[in-house]
């Protein structure tokens, strides 16, 4: 269904960008989703995969650069623009969604650097590529440290005596990487690059990290087996391995000095992005749920002329125009501010995905049975809206955080937002 959007100041590009995402995610995404969802993690990525041919599309329609600036090759978009056209996305597949992100990570975090070698090297041939050849993984949580590596400011955020899985050494000119990163890296088994977050100061514990912008093809580089999950089949996700990875400090763009700052900026935009597909995600249990409730008949009538399902779709409705009206504050702020305020996209990201699970759980409520089946596309929402109170930062983890925060910080005087 065409879903109306309350803001009045789009313009006829806005609405030109909305329709063509959503065409994208109707015709494209929702069949290569529902297959992919179908197949085995391995058969997922297997040469003849749906995956292939969709992320070919996607890059020929420049989905894959959304972020990057237009003077780098990139679409450029609008704060509100890339809010439009990651919540298609994600009423696509949230999954997919997901996956074409993370593969745009390296070449945007080269662009956010203004190093022209690093942007000559990842971002250029990035914008360039039009057959979904170069893909980026964020390479950040490890078998033994998930949330608690987006522990900022708390105490043991600190200490000296937590040892990480990945370990990277100073030897020479270049950094020496050995370790493991987890299952849980997005894209992982299917990446060229990384934005790898790796410990090189263990007397910092956690807050000893730097960030590496590497490929993945160099000596020591090894993949685990694709994950199996409950939902979000159609997001590859594996482990990657390091070896006596040598890697040039020029590949190094954060050490442990600034490395504090640089996540809170990348939870800021991260947090916002997740808030925006399962705003998605929300819309499309809803959009489910009510075209279903004007067919179904029960009692001799449609179901939407029982007063007490009218009552349950406009508490979905309502849903996700909270979600929706949250999460494009958080991503107007933290795209316009440098390095952001991530509890506003910690605030958007726990809301919007606690909202779409209840979307989720009320259109299979109101499905019945049918609910159950894999014949309809609730059951899947549920499942992929499931994973999303976990990935991108527990939210029980983000919420103790954005609360830290905010004890550190709030209320910020206006007159101390830098604009960028």
């Amino acid at each position: 269904m065409d879903y109306f959007d309350a803001n009045l100041d789009l313009t006829d590009e806005d609405i030109a960008l909305k329709e063509a995402a959503n065409k994208f995610a109707k015709e494209v995404m929702r069949p290569t989703a529902k297959a992919l969802d179908e197949l085995t993690p391995e058969g997922v990525i297997a040469d003849g995969s749906p995956l292939w041919p969709f992320l070919k599309k996607a890059y020929e329609l420049g989905y894959h650069k959304m972020l990057i600036p237009a003077q780098l090759g990139g679409m450029g978009l609008t704060p509100l623009q890339a809010n439009i056209v990651m919540e298609e996305l994600g009423w696509g597949s949230f999954g997919l969604a997901v996956q074409l992100a993370v593969c745009s990570f390296v070449p945007n975090t080269a662009a956010f650097t203004g190093n022209e070698k690093l942007i000559e090297e990842f971002t250029v041939p990035f914008c360039e590529c039009t057959d979904g050849s170069l893909r980026s993984c964020w390479g950040g949580t490890e078998p033994d440290h998930g949330s608690d590596n987006i522990g900022l400011g708390e105490a043991f955020f600190t200490e000296p005596g937590i040892r990480t899985n990945c370990l990277a050494k100073r030897d020479g000119d270049d950094w020496v990487i050995n370790g493991q990163k987890a299952a849980w890296v997005s894209g992982g088994t299917i990446a060229t690059h990384c934005q790898l977050h790796v410990q090189t100061d263990p007397s910092m514990g956690l807050a000893g990290f730097s960030i590496f912008l590497i490929p993945l093809d160099l000596p020591g580089v090894s993949k685990g087996k694709p994950l199996n999950k409950i939902g979000q089949r159609d997001l590859n996700q594996g482990e990657l391995f390091f070896e006596d990875v040598r890697v040039a400090d020029a590949y190094r763009i954060i050490g442990p000095d600034t490395y504090s700052t640089m996540e809170e900026g990348t939870l800021a935009l991260a947090n916002a992005w997740m808030a925006s597909w399962a705003t998605g995600l929300a819309r499309a249990a809803f959009d489910e749920a009510f075209a279903y409730c004007k067919e179904r008949v029960q009692g001799g009538r449609p179901l939407a002329e029982h007063y007490s399902i009218k009552q349950r779709i406009f508490e979905m409705f309502a849903r996700v125009e909270t979600c929706r009206s949250l999460t494009r504050m958080a991503i107007n702020l933290n795209m316009n501010i440098a390095p952001g305020f991530p509890e506003y996209s910690m605030a958007a990201k726990t809301v919007a995905t606690k909202l779409c699970l209840e979307n989720a759980s009320d259109a299979i409520q109101l499905f019945g049975g049918n609910g159950l089946s894999k014949e309809y596309l609730p059951e899947k929402l549920f499942r992929d809206a499931r994973a999303t109170l976990i990935e991108d930062g527990n939210n029980e983890i983000l919420a103790r955080h954005g609360g830290h925060t905010l004890f550190q910080t709030y209320p910020r005087p206006r007159s101390t937002i830098p604009r960028i």
